[in-house]
């Protein structure tokens, strides 16, 4: 199978593999710490490996020149992993707020409306803007959660959790106005970009968490 033929599309795959690996990598990591936070691990364990799964995808999306019905195929499964990172990460930030029970109370909502932010992406016309939006929503209440933590200092690590969220907004922006490019060696596209400020954001969000639970 060919690979795009197009250069911004094959940078934006080489980064969505680079966020697979990262966020893999997050994963091993934590299970460190499984011993004394085995919930902890096991919902932020979902959240990274989830994203690795739906970027390995973006990658095989954006980097393969796929007839356009294979490449709709492909974006199913992506924007459902995707609605699934989002729905697992808020679940994470209501664990460390107010405890495992309103976690547990907030799962099974969550992940409903990751099922309606799938259902939704099949009949809309531009599904990643609806992408954006609900992550935008999502990250903003868990930036407010950390937010609190840090400055009542009830969470070490909770700051810079928190400026890994504010990172991953700003990715969000980025994506989102399209009009953001850079060439480093080879050009990168507004997706490329995104996925640069993303991968900093994932190792801010994962030195957070590795602090509060050590």
């Amino acid at each position: 199978m060919a690979f795009n033929p197009v250069i911004t599309e094959l940078t934006t795959a080489a980064t969505d593999i680079v966020i697979a690996l990262v966020s893999l990598t997050c994963v091993a990591l934590l299970n460190r710490y499984r011993s004394g936070h085995r919930r902890r691990v096991g919902i932020w364990s979902w959240v990274f490996g989830l994203l690795a799964f739906a970027s390995l995808l973006g990658a095989l999306a954006h980097g393969l020149d796929l007839a356009a019905t294979t490449r709709s195929w492909l974006w199913r499964p992506l924007y459902l992993s995707l609605g699934l990172v989002v729905a697992m990460f808020v679940v994470g930030a209501v664990f460390d707020f107010q405890g495992e029970r309103a976690a547990r109370i907030s799962l099974l909502p969550m992940l409903g409306l990751a099922l309606g932010f799938f259902m939704t992406t099949q009949i809309a016309s531009d599904s990643f803007l609806i992408f954006v939006a609900y992550e935008a929503v999502a990250m903003l209440a868990a930036l407010c959660m950390y937010t609190v933590l840090a400055l009542k200092r009830q969470l070490d690590g909770a700051n810079i959790i928190a400026a890994g969220i504010l990172l991953n907004i700003v990715a969000a922006v980025i994506q989102a106005s399209g009009a953001i490019s850079v060439t480093i060696v080879v050009p990168f596209d507004h997706n490329g970009v995104f996925h640069f400020v993303q991968i900093v954001a994932l190792a801010t969000l994962f030195r957070g968490l590795a602090k509060s639970m050590s």
